[in-house]
């Protein structure tokens, strides 16, 4: 099983953007999205680093953790830490697992075709950040 960790604030995959240039429309992605999927690319290639990557079906295992929102009180931050309260704002799960998937092309696994189950959990946590596991299955 290939394992790891992504630091910081989770992002979400954003929805294309468009730009006209001259005759042609051309479809690119915002900037945040890129720079978060270039970051998970980087702590995927460390897990990677001697690995080709996987060919066969995968399972896809995706931990978010959120921070718990600095205007919380001190009881309601201990509920969310505790897992009494799920968070149900953005970032969508989707959408991260989106991100994530996408920048493992090419590194974990050849194509994210390839993923056959997938498992995603959205949980507040001390620090933020998304752990990451994927198994050839």
């Amino acid at each position: 099983m290939v394992t790891f960790e992504v630091p910081g604030d989770p992002h979400g995959k954003g929805r294309p953007k468009f730009a006209r240039r001259g005759n042609f429309v051309q479809t690119y992605t915002d900037k945040k999205t890129a720079s978060y999927e270039d970051l998970v690319k980087f702590y995927a290639n460390i897990a990677m680093v001697d690995l080709d990557p996987l060919k066969g079906a995968v399972a896809v295992y995706i931990y978010i953790k959120l921070a718990v929102p600095k205007s919380y009180s001190k009881k309601r931050t201990e509920a969310c830490l505790s897992g009494l309260e799920r968070p149900t704002k953005k970032p969508d799960w989707d959408n991260v697992a989106k991100s994530i998937c996408d920048a493992m092309n090419g590194i974990v696994y050849m194509d994210d075709t390839q993923i056959v189950d997938a498992y995603v959990t959205k949980v507040y946590a001390a620090n933020a950040g998304v752990d990451v596991g994927v198994k050839e299955i």
